[in-house]
């Protein structure tokens, strides 16, 4: 009779088992087949994310077309501080250099610079979050306790001390950004995979025997990349006034070259007598930021929905 329980238990727990890994694979193949089409058809009723997508394509647009434009951004193509004409635009600013020409340039280095720097962020803080959030334990304490302490000094302290420390250049920029937005990326992530490693797909990714890299990159990464892609959106945007925040204070890009920051602080001794040199950089920077920003709501809205 034993015997036979045995048997059964056995069985039982084998088609257990079994069906656990039959419901993650059926279950990754419907989310294959309703995820694309699901998505674009909330991408097309949101307006945020029309909007959005609208005004950070148009500022893309610009920076691809920034060498049709006649002027050189550090050259001097004017008298100074001339007002708006059909052959400068914005007018030009105290050295006699075309503001437009410097507008559309610095365009290139904001979508270059803020999207690397997020990227290198998101990069570092989602490889510790899921490492930490999946294995837990001593590991999972000691990486948590790092990120307090990196969390517990102002952003833009640490942007000041990198900066002064290595000297202002695009790429200590970069690493400035991305070091300091490093500790709150893992600890989002983190929560998330806290999450995914209770559900059903991750343990039957366990009992098939994959890897720690397999379940963490195939298995938790793909199911929580939607708040990621949505922190990121939002992110953008803070590496955008940053680098603004930067130029402004004389932190960014070193002179000659056109930054929205530099070009705002320069204009600013001038804003009541000739507010377009200032007002263009600030509006062009205010609104990439919004259109992130709605970018990032309207994707938010989807993983909702998903």
């Amino acid at each position: 009779m034993r015997i036979g329980d045995d048997s059964n238990d056995t069985l039982s727990s084998e088609t257990s088992q079994t069906s656990v890994l039959t419901d993650s694979g059926a279950w990754q193949k419907r989310r294959r087949r309703w995820q694309l089409p699901r998505v674009i058809t909330v991408i097309f009723q949101s307006k945020s994310v029309t909007i959005g997508a609208a005004v950070i394509l148009f500022w893309c647009l610009v920076a691809l077309t920034a060498p049709l434009y006649p002027y050189s951004p550090t050259a001097i193509s004017g008298a100074r501080l001339e007002g708006p004409s059909l052959e400068h635009w914005l007018g030009t600013d105290h050295l006699g250099r075309d503001v437009m020409s410097r507008l559309i340039w610095g365009t290139r280095t904001v979508l270059l610079l803020a999207p690397l720097a997020t990227f290198l962020g998101e990069l570092g803080g989602a490889c510790l979050g899921l490492f930490s959030g999946y294995v837990g334990g001593k590991i999972d304490m000691l990486i948590m306790r790092i990120c307090d302490i990196g969390m517990s000094f102002p952003y833009y302290l640490i942007y000041i001390l990198i900066i002064t420390s290595l000297g202002p250049s695009a790429l200590n920029v970069v690493f400035s950004i991305a070091l300091g937005s490093t500790p709150t990326i893992t600890r989002i992530v983190r929560s998330l995979a806290l999450q995914a490693r209770e559900q059903d797909y991750v343990s039957a990714a366990r009992l098939r025997g994959e890897s720690l890299w397999y379940i963490l990159l195939r298995e938790i990464l793909p199911n929580v990349s939607g708040p990621i892609i949505t922190d990121a959106c939002i992110r953008v945007g803070y590496a955008v006034m940053s680098i603004g925040w930067f130029g402004f204070f004389g932190l960014g890009i070193p002179p000659p070259a056109p930054d929205w920051g530099g070009m705002i602080n320069e204009g600013r001794r001038w804003i009541f007598r000739m507010p377009w040199i200032t007002l263009g950089p600030a509006i062009a920077l205010s609104s990439l930021v919004i259109g992130l920003g709605m970018l990032s709501d309207g994707l938010k809205e989807i993983t909702q929905r998903r």
